[in-house]
């Protein structure tokens, strides 16, 4: 079994998706007892605040703040980065790395176009990665298929109808921190930076209002959504809230 295996792999295009997301299930499902590890495809260094390697740096601490066990960037070219052989073989070398049961990914369709056309490449590649006629390597040694139990994307800007909500509540203050450590993306009435559509505080209060919204839809105090390409199923109707 794999050194780095993991119960759950959050896959994020930029640094910051999966904070504002998924880290409320990521930090639950961590203090059940489950492995989480993130993995970020490109450094989002088109972003029109901060930079590549600043982006890094906030990703690290965001990590540190969720507790998950490992982060990596895979150094795909933000905005540009294209559907080709290359770039699946690096998300399938990263899906066998882990091997994770379940795996989150971006929103299937959003208003940034590297959302979708990332959701679209995680999920061939959680396919492909168990085929194993794809030969992949990792640190010199043959890598075994391995194709996760189920895959959910995470709902981004876009106002999707989620196909599952899981319950974040208790979560939501560690979340805000998560996010806040992208000191340079959201609100920061001191900042010197130009405005973007998420660094006022609109939006996080907006991010906070779904969350409710959610929340509220399955009888909780907080949310977050998903969708499935894949009718989930349960063991038996007490799995139901």
């Amino acid at each position: 079994m794999s050194d780095y295996k993991v119960d759950i792999l959050a896959i994020g295009v930029h640094p910051d998706d999966v904070e504002l997301s998924c880290s409320g299930t990521i930090m639950k499902h961590l203090a059940l007892g489950h492995k989480v590890a993130i993995v970020d495809l490109t450094q989002g260094e088109l972003g029109t605040r901060g930079s590549g390697p600043i982006r890094l740096q906030e990703a690290k601490d965001a990590a540190e703040v969720m507790g998950v066990v490992h982060r990596e960037n895979l150094g795909m070219r933000d905005g540009y980065f294209a559907y080709t052989e290359e770039t699946l073989n690096k998300v399938i070398r990263i899906i066998r790395k882990y091997q994770p049961s379940i795996m989150l990914a971006n929103a299937v369709s959003d208003r940034h176009p590297d959302h979708g056309r990332a959701a679209k490449l995680v999920a061939d590649a959680s396919f492909y990665s168990g085929l194993r006629k794809i030969e992949t390597e990792l640190e010199g040694a043959a890598q075994k298929e391995w194709r996760p139990k189920a895959l959910y994307h995470y709902i981004q800007d876009n106002t999707l109808h989620p196909d599952l909500i899981v319950d974040v509540s208790g979560y939501g203050d560690k979340k805000y921190k998560a996010i806040m450590a992208y000191k340079t993306q959201f609100f920061d009435p001191d900042s010197a930076e130009p405005t973007t559509p998420i660094s006022s505080k609109a939006f996080m209060d907006i991010l906070q209002g779904r969350m409710q919204m959610w929340g509220r839809t399955i009888g909780v105090e907080l949310g977050e959504g998903y969708n499935v390409a894949r009718t989930p199923g349960v063991s038996d109707l007490s799995g139901l809230l």
